[in-house]
């Protein structure tokens, strides 16, 4: 199989693949979890192999010309590969752990049809080299996560799944015309063409604010946060999914795809998405202090989080690129665990009112093990991989001289460790107020698996940063 063939194949096989899986579940169930599983694999598998040729520097491009002078191209550089190998290996996790947490509900057909779709929309984003079917695939993730969401279809969860819905697509909306403002001025909706006709100019700051209202309003940031906490009605795999891996994820990745490898911008803004961030971190973690939703805590940590993947990627030097991109790796690895130990949890206690837990840490010590390792990389605690991440988004921030936001996100981190451990002093510790045990393996493996990756990925950060390095290198044009 050709390069460029493999890149076409970590696309298409899950997208078309997904299709199959109602078909194949009226058949047999255990069938279908098998090909859901291969399905999520093949993305790892195929972003694995072409690891050897995108590390040298070189870019795969599988290219197609359409109708009307628009063109279909997938390109696999560093970055696309970094993200697509990120993305799939979590929700390799997701779909094991789903065999354990869905089996005893309805519509499974639909949801590992619906989660593998969601998978191949998001490596659509990754490869696309066309702000074309960068919003067509980025809008297909709004109407999956829409189905997901709602998954359990009560009235409250079809509102908040409305709801998150509505605020993605009119991001998604103001940044398509923004795209439209790139088409104007630039001729062509092709990235690498786009990338040699703004060589010597800065794209307006009109369609850079738009293109960030769309990618704020994905990425939960403020003022578009409030659906993500939201969307905590969801089953927990699909919040592991939406909240750790992929979906949040989404708006970073497209942040770093286009303000720093494509699209030169004003000054300003390197200042206005640094302050945006830190007001995000700071209000979302004095949310999660006073929350007492188990699953609510942790989303309103990811928005938390997600505003230190948006300082490092906008400090515009490559200390805080590194940062950034390895703070998405090191967060979906332990966001993605806790929640899946939330899922757990609730499964076994049936409620989400940590008031209302207690002493869970006797009945249930692997996912409390799992819970507080994943909570360590989160707070940025050594070894784990949070640690590394953190200390070099702060790095690159004093290296640019941004020492007063610096300051902030600080203060964020602070409070990341506090919320994370009255969270597990509530749950774990203490006297037991309700009877749970540990009753799946399958969940128990996955979110240990996520535990010990966080902790690997501190451990042996030298193969991570590497790579991370030499994308960060591509992106800001240090290399060819």
């Amino acid at each position: 199989m050709s390069e460029n063939s493999i890149v076409l194949s970590v696309v298409f096989i899950p997208l078309v693949g997904s299709f199959f899986l109602p078909l194949l579940g009226r058949i047999s169930p255990r069938a279908r979890n098998l090909c859901a599983l291969l399905l999520a694999l093949a993305p790892l598998a195929l972003s694995l192999k072409i690891l050897p040729e995108v590390s040298k520097g070189n870019t795969i491009i599988f290219s197609k010309n359409l109708a009307m002078g628009f063109n279909f191209i997938l390109q696999a550089d560093c970055l696309a590969v970094f993200m697509a190998i990120v993305s799939s290996l979590i929700s390799v996790i997701i779909v094991l752990y789903s065999f354990g947490y869905i089996s005893h509900y309805g519509n499974q057909n639909e949801y590992y049809c619906m989660v593998v779709l969601f998978l191949g929309s998001m490596m659509g984003i990754v490869y696309s080299a066309s702000l074309v079917f960068l919003y067509l695939f980025w809008e297909m993730t709004a109407i999956v996560s829409w189905r997901l969401i709602g998954f359990f279809r009560q009235d409250r969860d079809v509102l908040r799944a409305d709801k998150a819905f509505l605020v993605t697509a009119f991001g998604a909306l103001v940044m398509l015309i923004g795209f439209v403002i790139v088409y104007q001025n630039t001729g062509s909706f092709d990235l690498p063409v786009i990338k040699e006709n703004l060589a010597n100019s800065q794209l307006p700051n009109i369609a850079v604010l738009l293109i960030l209202v769309g990618i704020f309003s994905k990425s939960a940031t403020l003022p578009f946060h409030t659906w993500l906490p939201d969307a905590g009605v969801a089953p927990s795999p699909v919040t592991a999914l939406l909240h750790a891996a992929v979906l949040v994820k989404i708006g970073v990745y497209v942040f770093a795809r286009l303000f720093v490898a494509t699209f030169s911008i004003e000054q300003i803004w390197h200042t206005v998405v640094p302050v945006v961030a830190a007001a995000s971190a700071i209000v979302s973690a004095g949310a999660a202090l006073i929350e007492t939703d188990f699953k609510r805590i942790v989303a309103y940590s990811t928005i938390s989080q997600i505003g230190f993947i948006f300082f490092g990627l906008s400090i515009g030097n490559e200390i805080g690129v590194v940062g950034g991109l390895l703070y998405i790796l090191m967060h979906g690895l332990a966001k993605a665990g806790l929640f899946l130990c939330a899922g757990i949890v609730e499964q076994n206690t049936h409620t989400k009112d940590i008031t209302k837990m207690g002493g869970l840490l006797k009945t249930m010590p692997f996912t409390a093990a799992a819970f507080l390792s994943c909570a360590f990389s989160v707070m940025g605690i050594p070894p784990f991989g949070g640690f590394f991440c953190k200390y070099l988004v702060f790095s690159g921030a004093v290296n640019s001289g941004q020492i007063a936001i610096a300051l902030v996100f600080l203060a964020g981190a602070f409070l990341t460790i506090i919320y994370l451990f009255r969270l597990f002093n509530l749950v774990f510790l203490g006297e037991p107020k309700v009877a749970a045990k540990e009753h799946s393996r399958v969940m128990v493996a996955s979110v240990v698996a996520l535990a010990a990756l966080s902790l690997l990925g501190g451990i042996l950060i030298s193969y991570p940063f590497a790579f991370a390095m030499a994308a960060a290198k591509q992106m800001l044009g240090l290399v060819r």
